[in-house]
């Protein structure tokens, strides 16, 4: 399983997570079973709110879970369409929210909550 989470940076474990899907720098892919991580950049980093791309970004990393701290209603429903989960992100770090999400302790972000957490309506 391959799972995602908005960064500022590509330091892996140690990488501290952003708080917004769309305007993350990078995203980090955590590989549960080979225990790789990858950094991809956010090309799609400077858009209008509500036109977030998150799909484009991350679709050919084969991302089954999305680990975020906030993201709109409509991002939330283009990524469950194309089959990736979205879950509210725990901790710090990467390795703090691996380590959340692994517990099977994160609540689901779905469309109707979606971008409460941070503020934005």
């Amino acid at each position: 399983m391959k799972i995602c989470m908005p960064t500022m940076g590509k330091e892996g474990l140690n990488e501290k997570v952003h708080n917004h899907f769309g305007s993350a720098k990078y995203f980090t892919i955590y590989d549960t079973e080979s225990k790789e991580i990858t950094s991809v950049e956010n090309e799609n980093l400077h858009h209008s709110h509500g036109a977030c791309q998150p799909l484009q970004a991350i679709s050919n990393q084969n991302v089954d879970i999305v680990l975020t701290s906030g993201m709109g209603g409509r991002a939330i429903q283009i990524l469950n369409n194309g089959g990736v989960k979205v879950y509210i992100l725990e901790g710090d770090t990467v390795k703090e929210a691996i380590e959340k999400f692994e517990s099977d302790s994160l609540k689901e972000l779905t469309p109707e909550i979606g971008c409460q957490s941070h503020g934005c309506h």
